[in-house]
Protein backbone atom coordinates (compact mmCIF):
# COMPACT_ATOMS: atom_id res chain seq x y z
CA UNK A 1 0.00 0.00 0.00
CA UNK A 2 1.23 3.50 -0.84
CA UNK A 3 0.68 6.65 1.19
CA UNK A 4 -2.08 7.90 -1.15
CA UNK A 5 -4.14 4.89 -0.04
CA UNK A 6 -3.03 4.79 3.60
CA UNK A 7 -3.61 8.50 4.28
CA UNK A 8 -7.41 8.49 3.71
CA UNK A 9 -7.79 5.20 5.62
CA UNK A 10 -5.85 6.69 8.56
CA UNK A 11 -7.99 9.86 8.47
CA UNK A 12 -11.24 7.85 8.25
CA UNK A 13 -10.25 5.71 11.26
CA UNK A 14 -9.24 8.85 13.20
CA UNK A 15 -12.58 10.50 12.40
CA UNK A 16 -14.46 7.37 13.50
CA UNK A 17 -12.58 7.20 16.79
CA UNK A 18 -12.95 10.91 17.57
CA UNK A 19 -16.62 11.19 16.59
CA UNK A 20 -17.59 7.63 17.55
CA UNK A 21 -17.32 8.04 21.30
CA UNK A 22 -20.77 9.56 21.63
CA UNK A 23 -22.26 6.80 19.50
CA UNK A 24 -20.72 4.21 21.79
CA UNK A 25 -22.30 5.98 24.77
CA UNK A 26 -25.67 5.83 22.97
CA UNK A 27 -25.28 2.07 22.59
CA UNK A 28 -24.56 1.70 26.31
CA UNK A 29 -27.44 3.95 27.37
CA UNK A 30 -30.01 2.42 25.01
CA UNK A 31 -29.28 -1.13 26.19
CA UNK A 32 -28.69 -0.48 29.89
CA UNK A 33 -32.20 -1.57 31.00
CA UNK A 34 -32.19 -4.83 29.06
CA UNK A 35 -31.69 -8.18 30.81
CA UNK A 36 -28.02 -9.17 30.76
CA UNK A 37 -28.57 -12.00 28.27
CA UNK A 38 -30.07 -9.54 25.76
CA UNK A 39 -27.55 -6.71 26.07
CA UNK A 40 -24.95 -8.26 23.78
CA UNK A 41 -27.66 -9.05 21.22
CA UNK A 42 -28.81 -5.41 21.27
CA UNK A 43 -25.26 -4.10 21.05
CA UNK A 44 -24.18 -6.28 18.12
CA UNK A 45 -27.49 -6.13 16.23
CA UNK A 46 -27.87 -2.39 16.74
CA UNK A 47 -24.25 -1.71 15.85
CA UNK A 48 -24.42 -3.93 12.76
CA UNK A 49 -27.52 -2.18 11.44
CA UNK A 50 -26.04 1.22 12.31
CA UNK A 51 -22.87 0.39 10.33
CA UNK A 52 -24.96 -0.73 7.33
CA UNK A 53 -26.98 2.50 7.51
CA UNK A 54 -23.80 4.56 7.77
CA UNK A 55 -22.23 2.88 4.72
CA UNK A 56 -25.45 3.51 2.77
CA UNK A 57 -25.64 7.16 3.86
CA UNK A 58 -21.95 7.71 3.08
CA UNK A 59 -22.44 6.18 -0.39
CA UNK A 60 -25.32 8.60 -1.01
CA UNK A 61 -23.18 11.48 0.29
CA UNK A 62 -20.36 10.52 -2.09
CA UNK A 63 -22.69 10.80 -5.07
CA UNK A 64 -24.19 14.07 -3.84
CA UNK A 65 -20.76 15.62 -3.33
CA UNK A 66 -20.16 15.37 -7.10
CA UNK A 67 -22.77 18.10 -7.64
CA UNK A 68 -21.10 21.53 -8.14
CA UNK A 69 -20.76 23.63 -4.98
CA UNK A 70 -21.91 20.77 -2.69
CA UNK A 71 -18.33 19.95 -1.70
CA UNK A 72 -17.83 23.64 -0.93
CA UNK A 73 -21.00 23.69 1.19
CA UNK A 74 -20.09 20.35 2.78
CA UNK A 75 -16.60 21.62 3.63
CA UNK A 76 -17.98 24.76 5.27
CA UNK A 77 -20.49 22.65 7.22
CA UNK A 78 -17.71 20.31 8.31
CA UNK A 79 -15.72 23.31 9.58
CA UNK A 80 -18.73 24.23 11.69
CA UNK A 81 -18.88 20.65 13.01
CA UNK A 82 -15.14 20.80 13.84
CA UNK A 83 -15.64 23.98 15.89
CA UNK A 84 -18.77 22.52 17.51
CA UNK A 85 -16.73 19.46 18.54
CA UNK A 86 -14.43 21.76 20.51
CA UNK A 87 -17.10 23.91 22.13
CA UNK A 88 -20.30 21.89 22.45
CA UNK A 89 -21.62 19.89 25.40
CA UNK A 90 -22.58 16.21 25.37
CA UNK A 91 -26.31 15.57 24.74
CA UNK A 92 -26.06 11.79 24.80
CA UNK A 93 -27.55 11.60 28.30
CA UNK A 94 -30.91 12.42 26.71
CA UNK A 95 -31.01 8.90 25.26
CA UNK A 96 -33.46 6.74 27.20
CA UNK A 97 -32.94 3.09 27.97
CA UNK A 98 -35.43 0.36 27.10
CA UNK A 99 -36.25 -3.07 28.51
CA UNK A 100 -37.35 -4.29 25.06
CA UNK A 101 -34.75 -5.69 22.63
CA UNK A 102 -36.41 -4.33 19.47
CA UNK A 103 -36.91 -0.88 20.99
CA UNK A 104 -33.29 -0.76 22.20
CA UNK A 105 -31.98 -1.76 18.74
CA UNK A 106 -34.25 0.84 17.09
CA UNK A 107 -32.97 3.51 19.48
CA UNK A 108 -29.35 2.60 18.74
CA UNK A 109 -29.86 2.71 14.97
CA UNK A 110 -31.87 5.94 14.83
CA UNK A 111 -29.68 7.75 17.35
CA UNK A 112 -26.59 6.68 15.43
CA UNK A 113 -28.05 7.99 12.17
CA UNK A 114 -28.97 11.33 13.73
CA UNK A 115 -25.74 11.75 15.70
CA UNK A 116 -23.62 10.25 12.92
CA UNK A 117 -24.33 13.00 10.36
CA UNK A 118 -21.01 14.70 11.10
CA UNK A 119 -19.26 11.33 10.81
CA UNK A 120 -20.87 10.53 7.44
CA UNK A 121 -20.00 13.95 6.02
CA UNK A 122 -16.41 13.82 7.27
CA UNK A 123 -15.81 10.30 5.98
CA UNK A 124 -17.36 11.10 2.60
CA UNK A 125 -14.88 13.96 2.26
CA UNK A 126 -11.89 11.99 3.52
CA UNK A 127 -12.51 8.98 1.24
CA UNK A 128 -12.12 11.04 -1.97
CA UNK A 129 -15.01 9.18 -3.56
CA UNK A 130 -13.81 5.62 -2.79
CA UNK A 131 -16.45 3.64 -0.91
CA UNK A 132 -13.97 0.76 -0.42
CA UNK A 133 -11.92 3.01 1.87
CA UNK A 134 -15.06 3.86 3.85
CA UNK A 135 -15.80 0.17 4.44
CA UNK A 136 -12.17 -0.63 5.38
CA UNK A 137 -12.10 2.29 7.81
CA UNK A 138 -15.37 1.23 9.45
CA UNK A 139 -14.30 -2.41 9.75
CA UNK A 140 -11.13 -1.35 11.57
CA UNK A 141 -12.52 1.42 13.76
CA UNK A 142 -15.96 0.12 14.80
CA UNK A 143 -14.64 -2.81 16.90
CA UNK A 144 -12.30 -0.35 18.61
CA UNK A 145 -15.23 1.99 19.30
CA UNK A 146 -17.42 -0.81 20.70
CA UNK A 147 -14.82 -2.38 22.97
CA UNK A 148 -12.65 0.64 23.73
CA UNK A 149 -15.11 3.53 23.72
CA UNK A 150 -15.02 4.09 27.47
CA UNK A 151 -11.22 4.17 27.40
CA UNK A 152 -11.32 6.62 24.45
CA UNK A 153 -13.77 8.89 26.27
CA UNK A 154 -11.67 8.79 29.46
CA UNK A 155 -8.56 9.72 27.46
CA UNK A 156 -10.40 12.60 25.75
CA UNK A 157 -11.60 13.90 29.12
CA UNK A 158 -8.15 13.55 30.67
CA UNK A 159 -6.23 14.93 27.69
CA UNK A 160 -8.33 17.69 26.04
CA UNK A 161 -5.62 18.08 23.40
CA UNK A 162 -6.99 14.90 21.78
CA UNK A 163 -10.25 16.73 21.08
CA UNK A 164 -8.25 19.54 19.46
CA UNK A 165 -6.37 16.98 17.35
CA UNK A 166 -9.68 15.44 16.27
CA UNK A 167 -11.06 18.86 15.40
CA UNK A 168 -7.91 19.57 13.42
CA UNK A 169 -8.39 16.37 11.41
CA UNK A 170 -11.96 17.41 10.60
CA UNK A 171 -10.80 20.90 9.61
CA UNK A 172 -8.07 19.45 7.36
CA UNK A 173 -10.67 17.21 5.68
CA UNK A 174 -12.97 20.22 5.27
CA UNK A 175 -10.19 22.20 3.62
CA UNK A 176 -9.54 19.39 1.15
CA UNK A 177 -13.28 19.05 0.43
CA UNK A 178 -13.54 22.75 -0.42
CA UNK A 179 -10.56 22.57 -2.78
CA UNK A 180 -12.01 19.48 -4.49
CA UNK A 181 -15.24 21.25 -5.46
CA UNK A 182 -15.49 21.34 -9.27
CA UNK A 183 -16.07 25.09 -9.46
CA UNK A 184 -13.19 25.86 -7.07
CA UNK A 185 -10.80 23.60 -9.01
CA UNK A 186 -11.44 25.61 -12.20
CA UNK A 187 -9.63 28.58 -10.64
CA UNK A 188 -6.65 26.66 -9.23
CA UNK A 189 -3.51 25.31 -10.86
CA UNK A 190 -3.11 21.52 -10.43
CA UNK A 191 0.04 21.88 -8.33
CA UNK A 192 -0.79 25.23 -6.79
CA UNK A 193 0.65 25.98 -3.36
CA UNK A 194 -2.93 26.72 -2.31
CA UNK A 195 -3.57 22.94 -2.31
CA UNK A 196 -0.88 22.58 0.36
CA UNK A 197 -1.53 25.69 2.43
CA UNK A 198 -5.34 25.98 2.50
CA UNK A 199 -6.07 22.80 4.55
CA UNK A 200 -3.33 23.80 7.02
CA UNK A 201 -4.80 27.31 7.33
CA UNK A 202 -8.27 25.85 8.00
CA UNK A 203 -6.79 23.71 10.80
CA UNK A 204 -5.06 26.70 12.42
CA UNK A 205 -8.14 28.94 12.17
CA UNK A 206 -10.53 26.23 13.46
CA UNK A 207 -8.41 25.28 16.46
CA UNK A 208 -7.66 28.94 17.21
CA UNK A 209 -11.33 29.92 17.05
CA UNK A 210 -12.38 26.93 19.17
CA UNK A 211 -9.73 27.79 21.77
CA UNK A 212 -10.87 31.44 21.95
CA UNK A 213 -14.53 30.43 22.30
CA UNK A 214 -13.66 27.98 25.10
CA UNK A 215 -11.52 30.58 26.84
CA UNK A 216 -14.34 33.14 26.82
CA UNK A 217 -17.09 30.68 27.74
CA UNK A 218 -18.24 30.86 31.40
CA UNK A 219 -18.80 27.08 31.38
CA UNK A 220 -15.09 26.44 30.89
CA UNK A 221 -14.06 28.64 33.78
CA UNK A 222 -16.31 27.10 36.41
Amino acid sequence: MNWDLLEPIFIIISIDLILGGDNAVVIALASRNLPKHQRNKAIFLGTGLAIAARVLLTTVALFLLHIPFLRLIGGILLLYIAIKLLTDTDDSQNISGSDNLFTAVKTIVFADIVMGFDNVLAIAGASHGRITLVIIGLLISVPIIIFGSRFILILMDKFPILVYIGSGILAFTAGEMILEDRRIMLYLEPNSIVHLLFPIITVILTIGLGYLINKRSPATTE
